[in-house]
């Protein structure tokens, strides 16, 4: 993921940079005395977020400097997933870095940081910090990052015991959203619901955002499942924590595409992509306006999904391929996010790439790798199915494509179009 600074994070930057050199002979006052990343996380804009504001009130006072940066780390980390700003990470680093600066050895700035690291797709990185942490202390949200770290890099066995370690510690919101993801990608879709609705009820009124995101996530495997009602009553509670989540108006716009209710779609992903412009909501969005033949203005947003693609890779690889628009490019930045990522999602997209420029030698060993834990996830099916009827697989073709029917209102409807029609298409043409 590229890390994309906001200009209020660029100006706040150079601003203390300023600041520190010209006031170098003035008389000290308590927040001058601290590291340059405290000043940093201090001064840093976050426009009305009363929150943030008090917290770097509560650090300038250096009553309690350390408590006050680490609070304000993860206000910020929790600002960037609202704002879909990912300056807001290197301001969340600079809180770490100030917390390290007043006490070294504190382990808290290291899981800070660890948190960062992950959002900014270097888990390897992550993953060294949560093994310091675990080999020093038991401390049941370090096996949460060293989970969430080994599961991005395709170790879920791992991960799973991490998890487990979180779970037997202490049973609450963290520990069960991750043990939700880990049984939906081992795929059981009724344990993912257990233990959503077990972290909904365990989460604190006082954080919307973690109770509007479960209850997104709750939407998404009801959609899965075929259950639009039910999937439509999880975004309507989530969007009472949060009116304007991207997360929930993307699974809202998916509801409707499956209701065939495309122009209410349209309105909802258009409002989505506005909130969160990364590719899966840009994506979402042009499908959309392509199904009501907008083409000129379906267009435009892909133009705009082009630019975004290098904030998430992967997803741009899978939206590439299923147009069978550049595909050596697909390739190229499958195979460098494979460098940083080795989970299914990861090597299902480059299978896909190499199966949209005809190397079906490489793509379906890759395809099997991915399909190996046993997810359940209509887009895996759709691309083994068309692997395999591309290499003249039949039996398991049709095997495949209706493991992926069976789910289909998961899928965009470009991805419903190859799902019809492209099953028995080469290849190469």
């Amino acid at each position: 993921m590229r890390v994309s600074w906001s200009f209020a994070v660029v100006l706040t930057l150079f601003l203390v940079s300023s600041c520190s050199r010209s006031s170098q002979s003035a008389d000290p006052g308590p927040l001058t005395r601290l590291d340059r990343s405290c000043r940093t996380a201090a001064a840093a804009s976050a426009g009305n977020d009363t929150e943030i504001q008090r917290l770097q009130q509560a650090l300038r006072d250096e009553r309690t400097p350390s408590r006050a940066a680490e609070q304000l780390g993860y206000r910020f980390i929790t600002r960037a997933r609202l704002s879909n700003d990912a300056g807001f990470y290197t301001l969340a680093e600079q809180a770490a870095l100030c917390m390290a600066s007043i006490d070294a050895a504190d382990p808290a700035a290291l899981l800070l940081r660890g948190h960062v690291l992950h959002q900014m797709h270097r888990f390897g990185e992550a993953e060294l910090i949560a093994r310091r942490l675990v080999a020093g202390r038991e401390y049941v949200l370090d096996y949460g990052l060293l989970g969430d770290a080994l599961m991005e890099q395709g170790r879920l066995t791992e991960a799973a015991t991490a998890y487990q370690k979180m779970i037997d510690l202490k049973p609450f919101y963290q520990s069960y959203t991750r043990a939700a993801h880990l049984r939906w990608l081992k795929g059981d879709l009724d344990g993912a619901i257990e233990m959503m609705q077990a972290a909904i009820k365990a989460a604190s009124p006082r954080d919307p955002e973690s109770v509007a995101w479960a209850y997104s996530r709750l939407g998404f495997y009801e959609l899965q499942r075929g259950r639009l009602t039910d999937a439509e009553r999880m975004i309507d509670a989530s969007r009472r924590y949060i009116p304007d989540y991207a997360a929930a108006l993307l699974v809202h716009g998916r509801i409707q595409l499956a209701r065939g209710r495309r122009l209410e779609a349209v309105a909802t992903l258009e409002r989505a992509a506005r909130l969160n412009p990364l590719p899966e909501y840009k994506w979402a969005y042009a499908d959309a306006l392509r199904c009501l033949n907008r083409i000129d203005d379906a267009r435009q947003v892909e133009q705009q999904l082009a630019v975004a693609g290098s904030d998430d890779p992967r997803t741009f690889v899978l939206f590439l391929a299923t147009r069978r628009e550049n595909r050596m490019q697909a390739i190229a930045l499958a195979r460098q996010e494979l460098q940083k990522r080795s989970d299914i999602f990861t090597l299902d997209a480059l299978a896909w790439a190499l199966a949209s420029a005809g190397e079906l030698r490489e793509a379906a060993p890759l395809m099997d790798r991915a399909l190996a834990e046993g997810t359940q996830d209509a887009r895996l099916f759709l691309h083994a199915a068309w692997i395999a009827a591309a290499d003249g697989r039949i039996a398991d073709a049709r095997r495949w494509a209706g493991k992926a029917r069976a789910l289909q209102f998961t899928l965009l409807p470009s991805e419903l179009g190859v799902l019809r029609t492209g099953t028995a298409t080469s290849p190469r043409s």
